[in-house]
């Protein structure tokens, strides 16, 4: 198993990505630490050896300084961090709302940055880790409506960019993964029309993530990875 024992500090993972990239890391070997704004789903539990942390803001420094705490508590560190909280709204800048820009730069990319501040020491107090964050192919060339969200993920772009520059000599590699169309429920609700076959598989995300903390990923760190199905 490509994961085996380690420590992994995944965000948003209640959502409809989430629970998929869990399976994967565990499947590995990892021990996941859970974490999302949202309660837990009702029928979840961690009786599996997950650590489930419902009900964290962790755009909040304080609740994202807490919830690594407890983390390393109840594991005894933390080795890797994957950045997948997020949101998205379509939205002409016209007819729309500054509230929109704000909510897309609070979840999008501040929740990337708290997380990544809070787990540093942790990851530094075991000589190095690993930071997978998630982008947005739609952030290298946006469209119409798609200003908010595609600003703050180009936000994430360059946070990882900047990170595995700041982070290159202390053992820590910092990566970013650029999916098109998630094959979700939500999605497919939303463009009911679309052709489902050519988006890109929760599972096949799931395993870019897991090959990114495994060992055969140690000398890459700073790239943006399109990972784009046939969009």
């Amino acid at each position: 198993m490509q994961l085996e024992g380690k420590i992994v500090a995944l965000t948003g993972g209640f959502g409809g990505l989430g629970p998929t990239v869990v399976d994967a890391l565990r499947r590995q070997g990892a021990k996941v630490a859970v974490i999302d704004r949202a309660d837990a789903p009702a029928a979840d539990s961690a009786d599996d050896g997950r650590l489930l942390l419902p009900g964290i803001d962790i755009a909040d420094a304080d609740a994202a300084r807490a919830a690594f705490e407890r983390i390393a508590a109840h594991f005894g560190g933390v080795d890797a961090l994957v950045n997948l909280a997020g949101t998205y709204r379509w939205e002409p800048l016209a007819e729309g709302s500054l509230d929109t820009w704000n909510l897309l730069h609070r979840v999008n990319l501040l929740t990337a940055v708290s997380a990544t501040r809070a787990a540093l020491p942790h990851l530094l107090a075991r000589g190095g880790g690993r930071i997978v964050n998630f982008g947005a192919l739609g952030a290298l060339k946006s469209g119409a409506g798609n200003g908010p969200y595609a600003a703050s993920k180009a936000g994430v772009h360059r946070l990882t960019e900047s990170l595995a520059e700041e982070l290159k000599d202390r053992g820590i590699q910092v990566n970013a993964i650029l999916p098109s169309i998630i094959d979700t429920p939500a999605n497919r609700a939303d463009m009911p029309k679309a052709d489902f076959s050519r988006w890109v598989k929760p599972a096949e995300l799931a395993e870019v993530v897991v090959f990114l903390l495994s060992p055969g990923a140690s000398a890459i760190t700073g790239a943006l990875i399109p990972v784009a199905g046939r969009v």
